[in-house]
């Protein structure tokens, strides 16, 4: 009688040790994304600071659509000009399932289009003489900005990844006696260990302007990029990353997903475009390497 309790007791144990092992089947094997913020600095010296604040962060899952990251649990205003040249604000570690994702969303503080000027904006431009102006969304932009890009979680491991958040393409000052400043956020994901960099030195740059080098997937730049832009439009809106030269000399081009680009060199008086002094080709770029590239301008074709 005493074994066959004895055995009873071993069956319970076992039946109950294999529900509790099932309860948690969803999060053991959850893995983590560690998340980055950077940016492309802009091309226009009057302007200092671009501030905006995430209030939410989603991701995408093909089981239930959209999950907020709980981990993300109050708004955090970033001056995205603090994070540029390979500079990068940490967002936060995130449990996620395992797989592969292609998109994450995050939602901003921001009036809308159309609305009055806000008391108190959660986002805004500041400008060198002190000054600030509140950026504005458009309509339906409250749902959210899409970051598109291809992550992969593995099970009980980590995954890191870059936000990069184009302020050049983003902000467009509408016209009018009273312009405003709407921000239509342009943000790529990029796998961080997956991405290498392009920096060089540039020579014989002309005198009494600067020098934007953007960063094109070879083959990609046409011509007519460089035309004026109509509506919200930017110009060379395919690159996929660009810099302004610096004091010294130097561009650096930071979060390029491994392959081959294309260099177009362009000069620019303040914040106007002048012309396109050329190109420079084929440039591979190799995951967690950089790639040195020096540029004369009078050897431009």
């Amino acid at each position: 009688m005493m074994r066959t309790g004895k055995f009873l007791f071993i069956v319970l144990f076992l039946l109950a040790t294999a529900v509790s092992c099932d309860s948690d089947s969803d999060t053991a094997d959850d893995g983590q994304l560690r998340l980055y913020l950077t940016d492309a600095p802009v091309d226009d010296e009057d302007v200092v600071g671009v501030y905006i604040t995430f209030s939410e962060i989603h991701y995408h899952s093909q089981a239930n659509a959209w999950e907020v990251f709980d981990e993300f649990d109050e708004p955090v205003t970033v001056n995205l000009l603090d994070y540029t040249r390979g500079n990068t604000k940490f967002m936060g570690v995130f449990d996620m399932p395992p797989g592969t994702y292609t998109q994450i969303r995050f939602l901003l503080e921001a009036p809308e289009q159309g609305q009055g000027p806000p008391t108190n904006p959660g986002s805004y431009i500041e400008f060198a003489d002190g000054t600030t102006e509140p950026l504005f969304v458009p309509s339906g932009a409250q749902s959210g900005v899409k970051a598109p890009g291809n992550f992969s979680v593995p099970a009980n491991g980590m995954v890191e990844v870059t936000a990069d958040f184009d302020v050049r393409k983003s902000i467009v000052k509408t016209g009018g006696p009273s312009p405003r400043y709407i921000l239509n956020p342009v943000i790529r994901l990029v796998v961080t260990d997956q991405a290498g960099r392009i920096v060089g030195e540039v020579s014989n740059k002309p005198e009494d302007m600067d020098v934007v080098v953007y960063a094109y997937e070879a083959g990609t730049y046409t011509g007519d990029e460089a035309d004026d832009p109509n509506g919200n439009d930017v110009r060379f809106p395919n690159a996929v990353n660009s810099d302004m030269v610096c004091d010294e000399n130097m561009y650096h081009i930071d979060f390029l997903a491994e392959g081959m680009y294309d260099l177009v060199v362009t000069t620019t008086v303040g914040s106007e475009f002048v012309a396109v002094e050329g190109m420079v080709e084929d440039i591979e770029v190799v995951a967690g390497e950089t790639t040195h590239q020096d540029i004369d301008i009078q050897e431009l074709e």
